[in-house]
Parts: structure tokens; sequence; C-alpha cells
């Protein structure tokens, strides 16, 4: 049971394991994993924002995206209602890309606290309820759309699906043009480039095994569809990262065994695991060195400092001030929440965890 969970009062920290002798380097002797909030029903798609020291992660049945603070500590509400929203990212210039199951679209968030619809069909059909969201560095989005959300009323709105379960998708940076870049990956779910965006890994949640795909990548299409990763009984890979040496820190379950973080090198070997009370939904690296891992857990949020890095996204001088960002979006947010025409004050809802 989550509620009680403790944190390892000792060094090393024994729920984190290496699976291979290769994964010593990578795990630092004295850290250990934090549990820095619990309350959610479904935690997903976490963010990490370095300019405002602050994370937001989706609590997708409670309709919200919440901020966990990195120098209070605090966690509030930042968006509610969300419409389910799950995956995000930043794309180059700074700004919140969010995948949104009940509004079944892209969303981008601008400076002033507006938003833009990047895609919400494709050859005439909605799409069903985009997962999980990536950039590449030209500018491109990248995106899965299985119908998760359309299954029942509790991450969603229960519907019929209009689009297969099988399409992954990219949003031409320049453009904006829509076009479908896999049509084979059954209910894609979390994915991921190489550092050196050569290889495009995804996660395929209904196949039988489960597995994670690779696919070559030259420039705006997908060739050489291989298993990259094939799960074992009862292992279920979700959202996941890579970090500069290539390898994939996955969220897994789905046993007490299971739950947590898979460590797996760029040859598919796994080389380590972190143990988590709960089953991890997804991660992002983020701090300011971009090597403490956020995990977002089903019911809370977990942080392990590691002895890597996140591969870089955009780059911070292409950034607009972030505060002015996190300002206006906060704001646009709570007078579309209340209805108002006019923009409230700035200030968090404060949650208890």
């Amino acid at each position: 049971m989550t509620d009680r969970w403790q944190p390892s009062e000792r060094y090393p920290d024994p729920s984190i394991v290496a699976l291979d002798p290769s994964f010593r380097q990578y795990h630092l002797a004295l850290s250990a994993v934090e549990r820095l909030w619990t309350g959610s029903r479904w935690g997903e798609g976490p963010v990490w924002l370095g300019d405002t020291r602050c994370l937001l992660w989706s609590d997708i049945p409670n309709n919200r995206v919440l901020k966990w603070d990195e120098t209070t500590g605090a966690v509030s509400e930042w968006q509610k209602p969300s419409n389910n929203a799950n995956g995000h990212t930043r794309d180059r210039q700074g700004r919140i890309i969010a995948c949104e199951h009940a509004g079944r679209r892209i969303l981008r968030f601008e400076y002033d606290g507006s938003t833009t619809v990047l895609a919400d069909s494709y050859q005439g059909k909605r799409l069903n309820s985009p997962n999980d969201v990536i950039c590449k560095s030209d500018g491109s989005i990248w995106f899965t759309d299985p119908p998760f959300g359309t299954y029942a009323f509790y991450e969603g709105i229960k519907l019929e699906a209009e689009l297969p379960h099988t399409n992954v998708y990219r949003i031409d940076g320049q453009t904006g043009a829509l076009t479908c870049v896999a049509d084979d990956v059954d209910h894609p779910n979390g994915l991921a480039f190489s550092p050196d965006e050569s290889i495009l890994y995804i996660i395929e949640s209904r196949s039988s095994p489960r597995n994670i795909l690779a696919f070559d990548c030259a420039g705006t299409t997908l060739s050489n569809r291989r298993v990259f990763y094939e799960c074992g009984p009862s292992e279920t890979p979700d959202g996941f990262r890579v970090d500069i040496d290539g390898n994939l820190w996955c969220g897994w379950g789905m046993t007490p065994e299971l739950d947590g973080v898979r460590v797996i090198n760029k040859a598919g070997l796994p080389i380590g695991h972190i143990h988590l009370p709960e089953r991890c939904a997804n991660l992002t690296f983020g701090g300011r060195h971009r090597n403490r891992l956020f995990m977002s857990a089903a019911q809370s949020l977990f942080a392990l400092y590691v002895n890597t890095q996140g591969v870089a996204g955009a780059s911070p001088l292409t950034f607009r001030p972030a505060v002015t960002l996190l300002q206006h979006l906060h704001r646009h947010l709570q007078a579309q929440a209340l209805g108002r025409q006019h923009i409230p004050p700035i200030g968090d809802q404060l949650l208890v965890g």
C-alpha cells in the first residue's frame, strides 16, 4: 500500500537494483527514491520547466494538471479542467504542448496564455485520444493516438473511435501539416528519439507480448520497423525518456515485483530497475543539470537523482521569459475555469500532500 511506503533510511537505497554491472555508473550511491507528493488517481505526462524550476504532470481521471514547485515543494493545481490531458512536452520555443483525451487534440499554450489547436483530425476524422508527444530538433511534433481515452468516462469521453488504433503522427514544424508516419503499431503509447534522432522508439502496448519498437528515422519518414525489446510476462512499459548515452528509462509494471522504472541500454539489454510501490506511468528528466528523474506513478510523484542526464530539448536561449509565460497561462486558465472574461490575480490553489 502506498500509504505504508517509507523512503530508505540508509544508502545505498535497496530499491535501486543493478541488473547488469554497467548500470552502476548511473547509480549515485548517496541518493534515494523520494516521494514528493501523493493524492492523484492516475499520474501521467510530466514535463520539466527549468526556467521556473517546476514540474507539470497530469492527473487524468481528476481532469487536472498539477504543478510541483522545486523551491518550496508545494503542489498546486495548474490547470483544471484539463480536458483529461495526458502527455506534455515543450516545443523548440519553450511553449507547452499537451495531449488531450477529452478534447481529442494536440494543444499548444502560447506566451500570452491563449491556446492553439495543432491537430484534432486526420483525413476528415477526429483523432482518438492523443497519448504522448515529443518534439524533434527540426521543430516537428510527433505523437501517438491510441483510443484509451475513449473506453470509459474516466480518462476521457466514452465514444466510438473514428480512426485506427495503430497510428503515430507528425506535425510539420513549418507548415503545420499533419501526416501519419506509422500505421502498424498496436495501440502506440510512449515514444522518444535516440540522442542523435536517428531512431524513434515506440511502445506497442497491446501486442502479445508487449513490445518496444524501433524505427529508423530519416527526416520526416520512418523505416525498418523492428522489435527493440520484447517484454516478458506481465511486463508493461508505458512512457519513457532517453538519456545522453542512449539508455531508455521506462515506466514499468504491472506487478509488485515489476512496478517502477526499467532501464534498458541502447543494445536492448535491461541493465537496471528502480522499484516503486506503485506502477510508474511516465517520467522525465529535470533539475538544473537534467539529472533528476521525476516519476509520475499511479497515485504519487517520485524523484531520484541519477548519474546521467536526459537528452536536452529546446535551448533556453530561444525561450521567451518563462515567468511571464506561466503567469499568463495560469491567469488565463483560471479565467476559463471561472467563466470570466477578465484575468484574475496570479495564485495557485495549494494541495496538501
